[in-house]
């Protein structure tokens, strides 16, 4: 295959391709007449590991001498003198489609928590790219199509017991998950969020890592002209699969003789961005709490029958935009009572997501974080918080 055909395959640039040959020796074996490269299956194994080693994290040198020393020498060898006067003499390559993704991931600034509404500044940058012209828009925690175009910033905290990962890590974390994703290796990208929310659990994996990555993707496609839309729809997918994956695994609440009052978790009427709801969802089943999920666009008369039957603690209305935000909805959620006359119980109305900004609907309660709408709840229903990261 030629270069440009192996580029295609893997989803790595032709500049990358020949910048890893000439540094690392990580180069077909064949070349025709002229110099031209022509790569082999064993070849193009090498550079699939290299692929996979650099989404984890690993530096591209030591990828390239882990890949070799996994196949063998099926690539052209790389006098070890001129591979270690590249690596301590030349700046890392230019890498174009996952360097676009590396670029726009801002280093998450150290405030405590990613907000559900985020702030009016803009996200810092990294790799020396600038800020975007013009104001940053009311950002929203993404959902399952259109993920990144609307995502919040995560706010990052320093590394240490309780603060979730250290900066170094969250940017490590971020690249390989954003390189794998513009390479569409769905296999390493699940594999990557699966690792992330078992070591670090959903809320650390979501607020420092998911919803960075999230929101580089949608800028990316905003200003690409309609490109990268593919990476942004698996990325999605596959962080919403992660998320329902760890709140099936929770450990369910210990049993009680009386059952438990669960959370209900819904989006207003027309609203489809979920994907907030999900990480929410994951945070409670690591706390052992019960809840509910709807999902996204819960009809009036559905949300109202469901506050009826459950009996819900607390009621989380989530709304990305202040197009689907309902304060009549949210009202009447939080006056819905139940019991006998004289003893009646109401739910704790949340209203979740930027949608809600502005005046507060009477009764509710409006967290600007996932780690205080989950604080809240925790108090609700009686659970401790923990000491640290969910």
């Amino acid at each position: 295959m030629t270069t440009g055909a192996v580029a295609r395959l893997l989803g790595v640039s032709p500049v990358t391709l020949r910048s890893w040959d000439r540094r690392y020796g990580i180069g077909p074996a064949e070349r025709r007449t002229g110099g031209h490269r022509r790569w082999r299956p064993a070849d193009i194994a090498v550079l699939r590991e290299m692929c996979r080693l650099t989404a984890a994290g690993l530096a591209p040198a030591e990828s390239a001498r882990a890949a070799r020393a996994r196949f063998g020498s099926s690539t052209r060898p790389q006098p070890e003198a001129e591979d270690a006067r590249f690596r301590s003499a030349t700046p890392p390559p230019p890498e174009t489609e996952d360097a676009r993704f590396r670029s726009a991931t801002p280093p998450p600034p150290e405030t405590d928590g990613a907000r559900f509404r985020s702030a009016a500044s803009p996200p810092p940058e990294a790799d020396g790219v600038p800020p975007a012209a013009g104001p940053v828009r009311a950002a929203a925690i993404p959902a399952q199509a259109g993920a990144g175009r609307t995502a919040a910033r995560a706010g990052g905290r320093q590394g240490g017991p309780g603060g979730g990962l250290a900066l170094g890590e969250v940017r490590r974390e971020c690249r390989g998950l954003a390189r794998a994703a513009v390479r569409l290796d769905a296999p390493a990208v699940d594999e990557l969020l699966g690792t992330l929310v078992a070591r670090h659990g959903p809320v650390v994996a979501w607020e420092e890592v998911m919803v960075p990555v999230l929101h580089a993707v949608g800028r990316t496609w905003e200003t690409s002209g309609d490109r990268y839309v593919e990476v942004e729809h698996l990325l999605s997918w596959h962080v919403s699969t992660a998320l329902r994956r760890a709140a099936a695994a929770a450990a369910p609440p210990a049993a009680q003789d009386v059952a438990p009052v669960p959370v209900l978790l819904a989006c207003v009427p027309d609203e489809q961005h979920c994907l907030a709801m999900e990480a929410l969802a994951a945070g409670l089943g690591a706390l052992g709490v019960p809840y509910r999920m709807f999902g996204a666009a819960v009809p009036v008369e559905a949300l109202g029958a469901a506050v009826r039957r459950t009996g819900p603690a607390a009621v989380v209305l989530w709304s990305q935009s202040r197009s689907t935000a309902n304060a009549p909805l949210a009202r009447d959620i939080a006056a819905t009572g139940w019991g006998v006359r004289g003893a009646r119980t109401a739910p704790v109305v949340l209203t979740a997501g930027p949608g809600w900004a502005g005046p507060r609907p009477a009764g509710t309660i409006r967290p600007l974080s996932l780690r205080e709408a989950l604080t809240v709840l925790a108090g609700v229903c009686g659970v401790s918080p923990g000491p640290g990261p969910v």
